[in-house]
């Protein structure tokens, strides 16, 4: 084994970049290999090109494997995609990271960490916000705070009326997520990009990530972030295996479980997927998953019961729509044994991927 290990190092020293780039993508293997229909596969990608205006990529993982993948033109594999909220999810692994390594606690005071930005007179209620109320988006605020229009994008948070006692309100809080990149900011030194950088995304081996910084030179941390579709679904498959990756945990498995579980209570609705509950800047799904998402239509879906994972890009104005596809499309797809090899609805699946490139 260890002299394997020392000729690819080699041939990667050597420039042999094809055979090491190819080490950090997921294996592949057929749909029916690992359970899940080819056809019902075509049927729901077919559908969300009907129904979800506009699909820009999808890619299912099942067991581990990327089992079909696809690109609406002009979008392709190796194109970088703008995550916009689906970034909170990342920053929550930063805010995860952090902790585990002991640089602050989930129930440290907010205003702990920016003593020279905090107003003159703080009210109980900024005193008292914790991490944790960043983190579920119960900082206790009513309206979300209008940060483009300010110089100094902490100092005006902490200014913003705290009407709510932390903990108590949820109120979908993008600047809560910059305030947790603050904080990773200040106990590490690093910028969220850099401090994830050895510790998430080399090892998963998610190349040249972009994410788009405050003024104050802070990685924005609620949007900014952009990586390809194939990087995406890696870190749903991260998380699906609690952690754990190449037989190296890169996030300690307490923190995935809170992170993923329902923290708080957002809606009663049991048919939106945006009522069944918030982790820490992760939503709760029907059906037993839970997902990092965005605007327009940016999903990373984690289904434990299935051992599946589907990432998807788009433009879309109706989420929900999106996201009905897959439940009404995909989840009758899986079965829980291998099924038979089907060619000919694996070549139509092929054909229909095929013309999704080309017909736009």
């Amino acid at each position: 084994m260890k002299s394997i290990t020392r000729v690819l190092l080699v041939l990667c020293l050597l420039g042999a970049s094809t055979l090491c780039a190819e080490e950090s993508y997921l294996p592949r293997a057929s749909p029916e290999s690992q359970g899940v229909s080819s056809e019902a596969i075509r049927e729901y990608i077919l559908a969300a090109d009907r129904e979800v205006n506009s699909m820009h990529s999808f890619m299912l993982v099942r067991h581990g494997k990327v089992v079909a993948e696809a690109w609406w033109a002009p979008e392709s594999a190796d194109k970088p995609h703008i995550l916009w909220s689906l970034s909170k999810s990342f920053t929550s692994t930063a805010v995860g990271l952090a902790i585990a390594e002991g640089k602050l606690s989930i129930d440290d005071p907010v205003l702990k960490f920016f003593p020279e930005d905090a107003p003159e007179k703080a009210s109980a209620n900024l005193r008292s916000m914790r991490v944790r109320d960043l983190l579920t988006m119960n900082a206790g605020h009513q309206d979300e705070l209008n940060w483009r229009e300010q110089t100094d994008w902490a100092k005006a948070f902490l200014a913003h009326p705290v009407p709510h006692k932390p903990g108590t309100h949820f109120r979908y809080n993008t600047p809560a997520t910059y305030m947790l990149s603050a904080i990773v900011q200040k106990v590490t030194g690093q910028t969220v990009l850099d401090y994830l950088t050895p510790r998430l995304f080399e090892p998963l081996g998610i190349e040249k990530p972009v994410w788009e910084n405050s003024p104050q030179g802070i990685s924005i941390g609620g949007y900014g972030l952009y990586l390809r579709t194939e990087d995406i679904a890696k870190f749903g498959q991260l998380y699906l295996q609690k952690g754990n990756w190449n037989g190296k945990q890169l996030i300690p498995e307490s923190w995935i479980s809170m992170a993923t579980s329902k923290q708080v209570s957002n809606g009663s609705n049991p048919d939106s997927d945006w009522d069944q509950g918030y982790g820490f800047q992760f939503w709760r799904c029907r059906h037993g998953a839970f997902r990092g998402d965005g605007k327009d239509g940016q999903f990373c879906i984690v289904l434990p019961e299935q051992d599946a994972v589907v990432a998807i890009t788009a433009h879309t104005g109706n989420m929900q729509a999106e996201l009905n596809v897959v439940w009404d499309k995909l989840l009758p797809a899986f079965h829980d044994k291998a099924l038979p090899e089907a060619p000919t609805s694996k070549e139509a699946l092929d054909a229909t991927i095929t013309e999704l490139k080309s017909s736009r």
